[in-house]
């Protein structure tokens, strides 16, 4: 890992560089290449009058030894300060680093990455892989010069898919690298019908029993070629083992974290991974041998070996590309041409902001830039492992490059999803049409040649290409409607507890009395049951509620008629007591006025109970009325039973307004009858209303319509009973007098 910091020395500035690499085996070989490749870049960059002109870079190398913990704890050591460069001029300390170069492992990178997002430190790693830290949601200030998984992987399976195999097996390192490679494997494997036999963890610390067992269920499977994300110093162990266990003869398809690595080839004595195949970033040749002695004259930037040719670098070329990412971005923001002017050090946040956004050339004419996921354009050479004697070669056999575009040679289009091919008659199979699904029909795959019937409870949504859950319609609280019915039930149930009360306050006043206190005190209480049933209508119906709302209704209403009737009878017999020598009041007085309010409320007490001890009502979901949603409804369980409630309360405001009528002419100045039936001609009319409207209303709406019929007579029998009394109660108290009662009007 490269951690980079600009520090000022007389208007230049100088780069401490912290590079720390994580090799198993072979640290101080490539610990030594590492620093002869970034001294011959930064030398190059120094002596450049075209790049940072003026500036000069430094360096400095740690090793943390694969240890997670050390490389983030020096990550923040030196967000906080670093200490001196290789420079031999001072330069003084930062206030924190610019921009780090690392980590090698994408585990050891996740973890620095998430410790220096925060802080907006670029991290520019040369060789961490994983998909993973493509995600800018989690890792915002990560890039790298080493293109991700998500493009090996596709590129990996595209080529078992060229070869025809169909059935394979995977080996994958246990961490971060492999494991989310694998998965990107698996998911571009299942898309071009390759299908994995096994995917089998490995780790190095893995106990013996449980590297016994990935052994044994290779050596079982059937699939002969083996996908493998691992790192070459796993294979130290396992080649020894595959020896021991006989497992040869597979086909094995690796990465760049392995396949090219000279370690493997040596070790591999047995020729296990003869033949194998790989999709590699860049080609990779032997080492080479220099006997010319040095005279102590040479400069590095004249010197051509394995250190100084990018080309013979698999590796090292991304560092390249991460400090020249680095200078150029420092170029653009210092302003540089001859010179440069800026002698400011960039803040954290803008210089990544540059670095996201730099765009240059290598001395190849390679274009280095980043795309928004911070990922290089991904291109790969495909080698094959060739015996040549004693030894392997790796050849290039094949090149794999993302940004070339690809001819397009059909005669229809793919279909996309929410669509299924038709093939056009009298053309061959390779012509066909894109059908869009029906509604309630899917396909969520391109190119399906049929589209799938959604679940019961399912329908397709609007692209046709996933089924979504039906939605479900009842009349809630939350929505307009609900709302305001259950406004209107409120005011309803407040304006018959007021005139309760002004009636309480007037109780003992001639008009309150003569118009049977008792009853209207027991009317008042129905009614204000009847404004509250209605909530019971409102809401998701469940079994509790689909049983109450009815029930609650039937009762409530047949106890508020009856006391309406009660009071017409009172009416009736009021004006036959009148007459010489009748004494029929004897036969209906207060207890008598009590017991047919009762009787006729438990004739439909039983009704209810009849009924839902039968065939009660029940939540119910109606699929029938709408294809695209579910009504949630209560079904009724019994008509008959629903009907004969109904019925009866029928039959009890038809009685009532058939007395009422006949006594609406009686010749007392102050006749109840006259409001009684005109109160009835109103809960008449809405119920016989509410018929055609409660059977043609869909969903919802009939619940709501039944609501209107309850309030609309509810509030008619109140208003029509009692506004009158109360406006003499409080406006006309002048005729609240027991004479003003008792007088008789003309008879006309």
């Amino acid at each position: 890992m490269v951690i980079i910091n600009f520090l000022r020395i007389n208007g230049t500035f100088c780069i401490a560089m912290q590079t720390e690499i994580f090799i198993h085996s072979m640290n101080t070989y490539y610990f030594q290449q590492l620093y002869y490749i970034t001294a011959i870049k930064l030398l190059e960059i120094n002596n450049s009058s075209s790049l940072l002109p003026g500036v000069s870079l430094g360096f400095k190398l740690y090793d943390t030894c694969s240890s997670t913990a050390m490389g983030v704890r020096m990550a923040m050591a030196l967000l906080n300060g670093n200490d001196n460069s290789t420079l031999d001029e001072p330069c003084t300390k930062p206030a924190q680093v610019q921009a780090i170069i690392g980590e090698t492992h994408s585990s050891i990178s996740t973890a620095i990455a998430k410790s220096v997002g925060p802080f907006k430190i670029p991290l520019i790693s040369y060789a961490a892989t994983c998909e993973c830290l493509g995600d800018k949601r989690i890792y915002p200030s990560f890039l790298r010069t080493v293109p991700s998984d998500y493009y090996l992987s596709r590129a990996m399976a595209e080529m078992v898919k060229q070869f025809g195999w169909t059935w394979v097996g995977a080996l994958r390192r246990d961490d971060d690298y492999g494991n989310s490679g694998m998965a990107a494997f698996t998911a571009a494997a299942e898309q071009l019908g390759i299908c994995l036999e096994y995917s089998l963890p490995f780790f190095r610390t893995y106990s013996q029993e449980k590297v016994l067992r990935i052994i044994q269920q290779i050596k079982s499977s059937t699939s002969r070629v083996i996908v493998a994300f691992v790192t070459y110093w796993d294979f130290e162990i396992l080649l020894n083992l595959f020896h021991e266990h006989n497992i040869t003869g597979y086909q094995w398809v690796g990465t760049e974290a392995w396949i090219s690595d000279s370690t493997v080839s040596r070790l591999d004595k047995h020729k296990i991974l003869q033949g194998t195949l790989f999709t590699c970033k860049y080609s990779t040749k032997n080492n080479s041998q220099y006997s010319a002695v040095c005279t102590g004259q040479e400069k590095l930037s004249e010197i051509e070996n394995e250190f100084t040719d990018m080309s013979l670098m698999p590796f090292f070329i991304n560092v390249y590309k991460a400090v020249y990412a680095v200078a150029h971005t420092l170029h653009n923001l210092l302003g540089c041409t001859e010179t440069c002017p800026t002698k400011k050090q960039p803040d954290p946040h803008t210089f990544l902001e540059h670095l996201k956004r730099v765009r240059f050339k290598t001395k190849d004419g390679e274009e280095v830039y980043f795309d928004k996921n911070g990922d290089p354009l991904a291109k790969y050479e495909i080698i094959n492992w060739q015996t040549v004697e004693d030894h392997h070669e790796f050849v290039t056999v094949g090149f794999y490059d993302f940004s070339f575009p690809v001819p397009v040679s059909v005669c229809s289009e793919s279909c996309p999803p929410g669509t299924r091919k038709a093939v056009q008659k009298g053309k061959p199979i390779c012509c066909f049409d894109c059908i869009p699904c029906a509604e309630g029909e899917i396909s969520n795959m391109t190119d399906s040649i049929k589209c799938e019937q959604c679940y019961q409870d399912f329908w397709s949504n609007p692209h046709r290409n996933e089924c979504v859950k039906k939605e479900l319609e009842f009349l809630s609280f939350e929505e307009t409607m609900g709302i305001l019915l259950t406004a209107v039930s409120i005011i309803g149930t407040s304006m018959t507890i007021i005139i309760a009360i002004i009636f309480f306050r007037y109780k003992n006043t001639p008009i309150v009395k003569a118009n049977n206190s008792e009853l209207s005190f027991l009317l008042l209480f129905s009614l204000a049951l009847c404004f509250l049933c209605s909530l019971t209508f409102i809401g998701r119906p469940s079994e509790w509620s689909c049983v109450l709302r009815h029930t609650a209704f039937g009762i409530t209403f047949v106890l508020c008629i009856s006391c309406v009737l009660g009071k017409t009878i009172v009416v009736l017999m009021a004006f036959r007591a009148t007459l010489p020598g009748s004494n029929v009041m004897k036969w209906f007085g207060p207890l008598q006025q009590r017991l047919s309010v009762l009787a006729f409320t438990l004739i439909q007490v039983l009704t209810c109970v009849l009924w839902l001890t039968t065939s009660p009502p029940f939540p119910f979901k109606n699929r029938k009325h709408y294809k695209e949603k579910i009504i949630l409804e209560c079904q009724l369980g019994s008509a008959v039973g629903f009907w004969a409630v109904l019925g009866y309360i029928g039959f009890l405001a038809l009685l009532c307004f058939a007395l009422a009528f006949l006594a609406r002419k009686l010749p007392d100045k102050f006749n109840e009858a006259k409001f009684i039936t005109f109160s009835m001609l109103i809960f008449c009319a809405v119920w016989v209303t509410f018929i055609p409207a409660y059977v043609s209303s869909p969903g919802k709406f009939t619940v709501a319509v039944e609501i209107f019929a309850i309030l609309a007579s509810s509030f008619g029998l109140l208003f029509c009973i009692f506004l009158p009394k109360c406006y003499i109660l409080i406006l006309k108290p002048e005729k609240n007098t027991k004479k003003q009662i008792m007088s008789k009007v003309p008879v006309t």
